[in-house]
């Protein structure tokens, strides 16, 4: 059973663990400190957390031991701007996602930028190609001034895909050599109509791939639901309850037709539909879907789920979700029920089974 979890939140990081089957803070580090992502244990123990410090920086720290010693590493940044160079300051101003793929380790920033080091974050090396795209200097931003990059998928040895707010998704099939634009058929209905499949100004929320069917992924974007069986060469509309809008997506380890997502009114709204948390579930690859309440606040309620706010673990049974009002609810079987963990905790960012 899986008995541990971390919450980046905006004040500080929170290690949860499970005893006696219930859930509670177990240790708590960078106390009042922004962390806007987390990436958990692997199996040596090696983590990172990257915190957003406002006035002095975006910082990154590793730890050797899970999380019970941390130490300050080099941090993402770029090079000198050169002069006249179009679209946002070279700046990082958050790292908004983070993964592995074998050895190699990546950061995605605000602005839409890739970073990668393969030694242990002691270097980073920016992507040049992707951020040297051609359109890169009109790619809107998706909830912030720039756009970002707050998904990565790793799909094979060579392959990565990233999703960015607001200009698609791109995918690498040479180790980042080139570049190709990949949001084929997703739809974005806040453009006039005869732009509406422009691949370059979709806003895909969150992408989220099956670990065991990397081919299988699934998109939470600003006004639809998609899924691509094919690696992301092309995006099929679904249509779930409730709304189209929302930020989260999970996708099952193992079965390549299982999702989960967290609706809620979009634009200036943003909060549960009804003022009622739910989520909705696939078991069929979105042919239909399932709303599930059980336990969760059903009236009075503003929770909303950030891009990062929804985990799945390995065993695909257990889930965790965090809000932006510190509510924490976990599942022990793939979302039927929940439990609400007792500790009210800051706005959480990101939530990483491990």
């Amino acid at each position: 059973m899986v008995d541990r979890a971390w919450v980046a939140s905006r004040k500080g990081l929170i290690e949860l663990r499970r005893r006696a089957g219930a859930w509670a803070v177990a240790r708590t580090s960078f106390v009042g400190d922004p962390v806007s992502m987390v990436l958990p244990p692997d199996a040596s123990g090696r983590m990172f957390a990257a915190l957003n410090l406002g006035h002095f920086g975006v910082k990154l720290h590793a730890s050797d031991d899970a999380g019970t010693k941390w130490r300050e590493v080099t941090a993402p940044a770029f090079g000198p701007q050169p002069a006249g160079a179009s679209g946002p300051a070279w700046k990082v101003v958050m790292v908004w996602a983070m993964e592995r793929q074998g050895e190699a380790l990546y950061a995605g920033t605000l602005p839409g930028a890739l970073f990668k080091s393969t030694d242990g974050a002691r270097n980073w090396r920016l992507d040049e190609v992707l951020w040297n795209q051609p359109g890169r200097p009109a790619w809107g931003g998706g909830g912030y001034d720039t756009p970002g990059i707050h998904s990565i998928s790793p799909l094979g040895d060579d392959t990565l895909l990233v999703g960015v707010s607001s200009a698609g998704a791109w995918i690498t099939r040479d180790a980042g050599a080139s570049w190709a634009q990949t949001a084929h058929g997703m739809r974005a209905e806040y453009m006039p109509p005869e732009q509406a499949f422009d691949p370059d100004v979709q806003d895909p929320h969150a992408i989220a791939r099956c670990a065991a069917q990397p081919d299988v992924l699934w998109c939470q974007h600003h006004n639809g639901i998609f899924r691509s069986t094919d690696g992301g060469a092309r995006w099929d509309e679904l249509h779930a309850p409730l709304s189209s809008f929302g930020f989260a997506v999970a996708a099952h380890p193992s079965d390549a037709r299982t999702a989960w997502f967290v609706p809620a009114v979009k634009d200036q709204c943003r909060l549960p539909v009804d003022r009622a948390l739910v989520v909705n579930r696939t078991r069929d690859g979105g042919a239909t879907f399932e709303t599930l309440r059980a336990g969760l606040p059903q009236q009075d309620c503003y929770d909303l789920v950030y891009r990062h706010g929804l985990a799945v673990a390995d065993d695909g049974t257990s889930l965790m979700m965090g809000s932006t009002t510190g509510g924490v609810w976990a599942s022990d079987d793939a979302g039927d029920h929940w439990a609400e963990l007792p500790a009210r905790l800051p706005p959480v960012y990101a939530l990483r089974f491990g």
